[in-house]
């Protein structure tokens, strides 16, 4: 029976994080987000409604974090560094969960930095799986984490 190894390359990408990304959340991509996914809150669609609401601006739906204004993170770099650390070539998108830590609104701006969280062999039914977990962290402008996302992703 094959088995997943975790070699010395990939071990060193452990807790290695990318160059940080700008994100900006604008009022109008958060409404477009919100009919797009069927949201029919009015805090995420009626800018008078969410002006009197707690928050007092349109609150982001979760999930929606805008639009990066920097570039620097490429997927396909990211997933070719892991290949060349010793990972299969064969890639699934496994999962991806939000930890919600603040309030995520109009006019917001999101530093976000991702970072490999962990790296591990697990047997599945396609066999020795790698599995690796990417951590987000995203603050906002007044210097508070505003969400952590970790995403989990299959290479066979």
């Amino acid at each position: 029976m094959a088995v997943f190894v975790l070699t010395d390359g990939l071990k060193k990408l452990i807790g290695t994080a990318e160059p940080p990304l700008l994100y900006k959340i604008e009022e109008g991509a958060i409404q477009r987000f919100a009919r797009a996914v069927g949201d029919t809150n009015p805090t995420h669609n009626d800018v008078e409604f969410a002006a009197q609401s707690e928050f007092g601006r349109l609150k982001a739906p979760p999930s929606f974090i805008g639009w990066p204004v920097t570039s620097g993170f490429d997927m396909f770099q990211f997933v070719e560094k892991l290949i060349a650390a010793g990972a299969p070539r064969g890639n699934l998108d496994g999962s991806v969960e939000y930890e919600f830590k603040a309030p995520i609104g109009a006019g917001d701006m999101l530093v976000a930095v991702i970072k490999i969280a962990n790296i591990e062999g697990k047997e599945t039914r396609m066999g020795p799986t790698m599995v690796t977990t990417v951590e987000t962290t995203y603050t906002n402008q007044r210097g508070q984490v505003a969400l952590i996302a970790r995403n989990q992703f299959l290479s066979f």
